[in-house]
């Protein structure tokens, strides 16, 4: 995905348009017919919906922006807007409700999807109306469905049963050079007023300024995590916050998520496949109090979302904020590990032409990092198409995860890209690198190797 799309003639937007949602179709196509029928209507997890709920859920989404509102088209089906709204039914009574079966709903997504071509063949992006404007609305509705799709793909993880879901292994790890790196901090610009496709939580982009710190090379292995399990961590209320303790207690915890203890050795689950917990991959499937506790046993603490996103996409030889951390060019393989093109995240160190100008690597793709930041409007934000897409859930009630998973698509996957989630929630794939501020000894240090 190009960020110039204003470059992009309308015969060559429609076509970028037409591979986007062709692309992402695909895909959802491929986890859905991975289960057979009793599978897809299905209750997995009451965190999660069925998949055939997100399925035409998928559907309904595209028809209300794209068939009724970009084309003016008469509605396909305007007797199920209401089961599919996603504010309207909470995931856990999905299943009692009156849902399109399998059949149904792959012949009205298909029929919704036809219409959405036609009206793709006829739409002007010139006229004005910002919906449309670089196909804004278009590119809104791609991210929606690989935002489900990450979502399938997580119900997935949650389904019991034979494994459906198979793709070639991640490459290999390396060892790093230094576990954590020194960012000299400065004022960049975070967030962005250009990137046609941005939702409206990334917007707009304005300048921050942050202190020195530093920040772990790569997200926390398993093998690191290990040593806080076995080390009493989950047993020790000295590490966790009022509210993690609660949890801790509350939900049993005593290690990750899928993690098991069998025959002395610690296992991890994955898509049905069970096997021996792989040290050297991120730690995966933490909610942010594990996260936080875990860095405050390690002397350290999670970074600030604005920390985040400087060690990711500022350059300090250049002072250009750049749209990720190797530079403006789109992910490709060889970057980060995206898109499900691996059932998992890569060991550390597997990606070093993805690194940042300051050598912090894998901070796209892998997982999902958990920050310490509240969701909050950026100053200036604007709800735009719609409040329910983020001046809903602003607040003190979710921490902003950064950097996206192994099972988020590239045209999410963005540098300023901002995902939110309530504090406790393990099924989803997260996982964490730890910060520290940066000492006036190490800072003179520094800057003193720099002048030799």
């Amino acid at each position: 995905m190009t960020h110039q799309l204003s470059d992009l003639s309308a015969e060559g937007l429609r076509a970028l348009v037409a591979e986007q949602l062709e692309r992402s179709r695909a895909r959802t196509v491929q986890l859905t017919d991975a289960v057979d029928t009793d599978d897809l209507v299905r209750q997995h997890s009451k965190l999660m919906s069925p998949l055939v709920w997100d399925y035409a859920h998928i559907g309904n989404q595209e028809e209300l922006w794209l068939v009724r509102d970009v084309g003016g088209r008469e509605p396909v089906r305007q007797d199920i807007d209401e089961l599919y709204d996603a504010f309207m039914h909470p995931r856990a009574d999905r299943p009692t409700l009156p849902l399109l079966g399998p059949a149904e709903t792959r012949a009205y997504v298909g029929e919704v999807r036809d219409k959405v071509l036609d009206v793709l063949d006829h739409v002007k992006f010139d006229h004005g109306r910002e919906l449309v404007d670089n196909a804004f609305a278009f590119g809104m509705i791609v991210q929606h469905e690989q935002q489900h799709d990450e979502t399938m793909l997580a119900t997935h993880q949650l389904r019991a049963g034979v494994p459906v879901l198979d793709a070639p292994p991640p490459p290999p790890g390396r060892r790093l050079a230094a576990a954590e790196v020194l960012v000299p901090g400065g004022t960049f610009e975070m967030g962005t007023s250009i990137e046609p496709w941005a939702l409206d939580n990334e917007r707009p982009a304005h300048a921050v300024r942050v202190a020195p710190y530093f920040i772990d090379t790569a997200p926390v292995t398993n093998g690191d995590y290990l040593k806080f399990v076995l080390g009493g961590g989950y047993e020790d209320a000295r590490w966790w916050s009022e509210a993690g303790w609660a949890q801790v207690q509350k939900a049993s915890l005593v290690g990750p998520r899928f993690w098991d203890l069998v025959d002395g050795q610690w296992t991890r689950t994955r898509f049905g496949h069970s096997e021996l917990l792989p040290l050297d991959e991120p730690v995966m499937h933490v909610c942010f109090y594990e996260a936080e506790a875990y860095a405050k046993w390690a002397g350290k603490r999670l970074p600030t979302e604005e920390e985040w996103e400087f060690a990711a996409r500022f350059d300090p030889a250049t002072g250009r904020t750049r749209r990720f951390p190797w530079g403006d060019e789109s992910p490709g393989p060889q970057h980060a590990n995206l898109g499900q093109r691996h059932l998992g995240p890569a060991p550390v160190g597997a990606y070093p032409a993805g690194a940042s100008p300051l050598g912090v690597e894998q901070l796209i793709g892998d997982v999902w990092e958990w920050t310490s930041s509240d969701f909050r409007p950026y100053p200036g934000f604007r709800a735009f198409p719609y409040d329910e897409y983020s001046l809903v859930f602003f607040g003190t009630d979710y921490k902003v995860l950064r950097g996206g998973s192994f099972g988020t698509d590239e045209v999410v996957a963005r540098g300023t890209f901002r995902n939110w989630d309530y504090p406790i929630r393990r099924q989803i794939f997260a996982g964490f690198r730890c910060a520290r501020d940066a000492q006036p000894a190490e800072l003179a240090a520094a800057e003193h190797s720099e002048l030799v």
